[in-house]
C-alpha cells in the first residue's frame, strides 16, 4: 500500500499495490503493520457496506459524538463516488476545512478518515458499493451530522444530489452543531 497525506492532518490517501497476472490482479486492502509503519496506528473492528442504487445519490456529513468518535478507512467496491472529509477537531490545524477525492473501483484508492472528522459523499455512478472499516464498535446515539450544504463549510460538490434522505437534510449548520 501506498500512502499519501491530504491538506487535512491525519487524513491520508491509500493507494493499493496491485499484483498483476492473466488472472486479473490481487491487492492487499489492509495491514496493520504497514498501516502503523506509514504512521497510521489504525485497527479496524467493524465492517460496513453503503449500498447505493442510484447515480447522485447524497450521504453525509456524518460523524460519531465524543466519547465515541471513530476512524474510518472509505472504499469504493463497485462504482464511483466523490468523496468528502470535514475536519472537526477544534485543536487541529485544518479545522473547518475539507478535501475531496474520487474514490472508485477502478482506481482503488481510500480514504482514511481521522476520528473527529465528518465524512459524506456523492454517487458518481448507478451501483456504487462503498466499503467502511471502522475503528470502534456502533453505539447508537452517538450518530451526528453536518448540512452538505452549508455555506460556512462550502464543499463544492460535483453536482446537486438527486438521492438524498430527510434525516441528512435535517442536519444543522456548522455553527448550529451540538457536539
Amino acid at each position: 500500500m501506498k500512502f499519501a497525506p491530504t491538506a487535512l492532518q491525519g487524513v491520508a490517501r491509500v493507494s493499493l499495490d496491485r499484483f498483476a497476472d492473466d488472472r486479473g490482479f490481487f491487492a492487499r486492502l489492509y495491514d496493520p503493520q504497514e498501516f502503523a509503519a506509514a504512521g497510521f496506528p489504525f485497527a479496524p473492528l467493524q465492517t460496513s457496506l453503503s449500498r447505493n442504487d442510484a447515480a447522485f445519490t447524497l450521504r453525509g456529513l456524518h460523524f460519531q459524538a465524543p466519547p465515541r468518535e471513530e476512524a474510518k478507512l472509505v472504499r469504493v467496491v463497485r462504482g464511483a463516488a466523490y468523496d468528502v472529509v470535514v475536519d472537526l477537531r477544534r485543536d487541529s490545524p485544518t479545522y473547518k476545512r475539507w478535501i475531496a477525492a474520487t474514490l472508485s473501483a477502478e482506481n482503488g484508492e481510500a480514504l482514511l478518515v481521522p476520528a473527529g472528522c465528518a465524512h459524506g459523499f456523492l454517487t458518481l455512478e448507478d451501483a456504487t458499493d462503498v466499503l467502511y472499516q471502522i475503528d470502534r464498535l456502533h453505539v447508537p446515539g452517538h450518530a451526528r451530522g453536518l448540512r452538505y450544504d452549508d455555506p460556512a463549510l462550502g464543499v463544492a460538490w460535483p453536482a446537486a444530489p438527486r438521492v438524498i434522505a430527510p434525516a441528512d437534510l435535517a442536519w444543522p449548520a456548522l455553527g448550529e452543531r451540538q457536539t
